[in-house]
């Protein structure tokens, strides 16, 4: 029996269930979930390849930790240039490796 996340609320259902027993929220048909496309989001909305972009040409202004819901920290390095590109190195490396991590706690990896 496969597990996949809700589309709606994020927890675990069964990978054929058409809506989420918890939440309600209609699930994609499994053979659309087979074709990830490159901006595909996962359970938190969130796109890795749209993070990697926004932190590659705009993390000096925080521009990445605003999109994934971290607005006061995206607004200190908005006001320290990245943390003079220390913090923002620091996040880059973090977004390669797929353990980015969102407002909400889930890591934003990558083809999720």
């Amino acid at each position: 029996m496969s597990m996949v996340h809700c589309r709606g609320c994020g927890q675990k259902i069964h990978e054929t269930a058409p809506t989420c027993p918890h939440c309600g929220a209609p699930q994609r048909a499994v053979a659309a979930a087979a074709a990830t496309p490159i901006f595909a989001t996962g359970p938190h909305g969130k796109s890795w390849m749209v993070l990697f972009v926004l932190c590659f040409f705009a993390g000096f202004l925080g521009v990445h930790r605003m999109y994934v819901g971290k607005v006061g920290t995206g607004i200190a390095q908005l006001l320290t240039f990245g943390g003079l590109g220390f913090w923002v190195l620091w996040d880059f490396i973090q977004i390669c490796r797929g353990r980015f991590i969102d407002a909400a706690g889930n890591a934003i990896a990558h083809g999720h």
